[in-house]
């Protein structure tokens, strides 16, 4: 080979080692660079939540038979004076009993009394896209019940906005504040995220993107200026 030809390929060789050197890394989230907190049972507190500025809290789980009973997953009732908090039920049906309602309202009632800033009650519960009608109109009838002054929060699957139907979604607008779409399972952010949430463009609830601590995360460059986007929830996990 030429001595000038093999000069060449050398260079070229030394700037893709230098590209594969320089690469960005994986982008992995940070609690740290956040402000807002899921805070589930048996997950221990961490530093970043003294200067948290909303918390959501898991009080119970609606599980069970036929109709479906609350279970409560706190000890205790928290008291958190530094930020606004939603406290958060995880149902697996919505086929609840009688009581289950009336119990949400005195746990309200229960932690704005123990000095914490209760400005929503979350339901975290896996409702399918095809089913969204059905869905809003339980939380209409739950939203009826909770006090005035309470929002309605629910967690969201990123399948609803990119094959959600607008006039079911249209219907969830009109019922609840905020919506925060999941992009994980578990530990680990779902593969292929960001093809879902570029279809978020056109979401006509307000939502936050739900994190998990740790995981994977490129923000679609859109996200920030759309108009519903509200930031972000990352849900703490242990080491």
């Amino acid at each position: 080979m030429p001595r000038a030809l093999a000069a060449v390929v050398a260079a070229c060789a030394l700037c893709i080692a230098l590209a594969g050197c320089t690469r960005a890394p994986e982008a992995v989230v940070r609690a740290e660079n956040h402000d807002a907190f899921w805070l589930w049972a048996g997950v221990q507190p961490q530093p970043v939540l003294d200067r948290a500025r909303t918390l959501y809290l898991l009080e119970g789980e609606i599980i069970g038979g036929e109709p479906a009973h609350l279970q409560r997953r706190l000890a205790a009732t928290p008291r958190v004076t530094h930020a606004d908090t939603w406290i958060v039920y995880r149902a697996d049906t919505l086929a609840w009993s009688d009581d289950v309602i009336p119990a949400i309202r005195g746990d309200i009632a229960r932690w704005r009394g123990n000095g914490n800033r209760v400005i929503g009650v979350q339901l975290d519960f896996d409702a399918r896209t095809r089913h969204l009608d059905r869905y809003a109109d339980f939380l209409r009838s739950l939203r009826a019940q909770l006090p005035r002054d309470t929002k309605l929060g629910v967690t969201g699957l990123m399948d609803w906005s990119a094959n959600g139907d607008p006039a079911q979604l249209a219907r969830l607008a009109g019922v609840v504040d905020e919506v925060v779409v999941q992009t994980y399972q578990g530990r680990a952010t779902i593969p292929g995220y960001g093809k879902y949430l570029e279809r978020l463009r056109g979401f006509p609830i307000p939502f936050r993107i739900g994190l998990v601590q740790g995981g994977e995360w490129h923000a679609p460059p859109a996200l920030p200026t759309n108009p519903n986007f509200r930031g972000y929830v990352v849900f703490l996990v242990n080491p």
